[in-house]
């Protein structure tokens, strides 16, 4: 036995046996080339199994055993299961040869489903060469199109809600694929061609983490690389997706959609070698790092960056007289030796800081957080 009909469930086997018998009004049952049960509509007491064997092995494409009429289920000349119609008579071939008919073109559609599925995953990671990549594609009836990989993150355990969620969004996108290559993370590759702007593609992950919010209760975060028209292309948008994700860990933890071109910065901060970063903070603070980061004075430097600088504006949000605030920048110059009042010093100074974050990340993920820079 070929194996493409594991693809299928038990229970949508069980689902179409169910609904050939309310229609015709006999009773059916599945078994596999070794004379074992897989689903029926009655309870199968009496045991065929050598006699199934025996008929798997002959020739024969139906035959007539201990009242039942036999039928072989055939998918790309692999015997796949074998069919027992409880019936008699001429109609009995009729019915077997409709609901032979039936579950075999299942049984393709959903190894052809598996197939598509398969052909994305290694489009994804890069794993085929072009031209075998075009003649696949073509046998599977996958065509040219603009598309956008979309990488969801779940938080937390993900289950199978997760996914059928995602589906029930694009059930009839016959042309978009969603697929897993890692844990924790569901891959969307989407047909936008009839999405031309940007502002649609993050309406399209906005609406993602929504439903996974409301439908599957969990916390979801989206990121997604540029446009792509050919096929070799999908596995670039797919790198630029998952490094959205990442800078945005880094750089933008409250962001939950995070689009590859607009990370700004942070994506070339994120690239930069630790090395690298090492040389740029010291340059800009000497041999130490000022230890001037409590609460306070992280909130006002947030706020002042918020508010693109504006004293007045800051002093506002904070609940603070302008002239506290006035005193509260003075003392972070005489800390740092940068006067984040004007648009050069400030500049630098949130450079270094998104620098001193990547470097943080950077030494968490290899070392743990005992090594952070302070």
């Amino acid at each position: 036995m070929n194996g493409g009909g594991n693809l299928l469930s038990n229970h949508k086997l069980q689902a179409t046996l169910a609904e050939i018998k309310e229609i015709a009004r006999i009773d059916l049952a599945l078994y596999n080339d070794k004379g074992k049960a897989v689903v029926s509509t009655y309870d199968v007491e009496q045991d065929l199994s050598s006699v199934i064997v025996q008929f798997a092995q002959s020739m024969a494409e139906s035959q007539t055993i201990n009242h039942f009429h036999f039928f072989k289920i055939m998918v790309d000349d692999q015997l796949e299961y074998i069919l027992l119609a409880k019936i008699m008579g001429e109609e009995a071939y009729v019915i077997g040869k409709l609901a032979v008919c039936q579950i075999r073109n299942l049984i393709a559609a959903y190894r052809e489903q598996f197939d598509r599925n398969n052909f994305m995953q290694n489009v994804l990671l890069g794993n085929m060469l072009v031209v075998d990549m075009y003649n696949k594609a073509k046998r599977l009836h996958i065509e040219q199109a603009q598309r956008v990989v979309f990488v969801i993150d779940v938080e937390g355990k993900k289950d199978g809600s997760v996914m059928e969620t995602i589906k029930s969004l694009f059930a009839m996108k016959g042309r978009d694929f969603i697929t897993e290559v890692e844990e924790n993370c569901i891959i969307l590759v989407k047909d936008v061609r009839d999405m031309p702007a940007e502002e649609d593609l993050d309406t399209l992950a906005s609406m993602l983490v929504a439903n996974l919010h409301v439908e599957a209760m969990v916390p979801a975060r989206v990121g997604y690389g540029n446009r792509v028209e050919l096929l070799q292309d999908i596995s670039r948008s797919y790198q630029e997706a998952k490094m959205a994700l990442e800078v945005g860990r880094i750089f933008y933890a409250q962001k939950e959609v995070l689009s590859y071109s607009l990370l700004g910065i942070g994506r070339l901060i994120y690239q930069l070698p630790v090395s690298l970063c090492e040389m740029f903070l010291k340059e800009v603070f000497g041999n130490e790092i000022p230890d001037i980061f409590d609460e306070e004075t992280t909130i006002t430097i947030q706020k002042f960056f918020e508010n693109n600088l504006n004293i007045s504006e800051t002093a506002r949000q904070l609940y603070v007289h302008r002239n506290t605030l006035v005193y509260r920048l003075e003392r972070i110059e005489k800390a740092i030796g940068l006067d984040i009042r004007a648009f050069e010093d400030a500049m630098l100074f949130k450079i270094a800081m998104m620098v001193m974050s990547h470097m943080n990340y950077q030494k968490n993920v290899v070392n743990g957080p005992e090594n952070e820079v302070k």
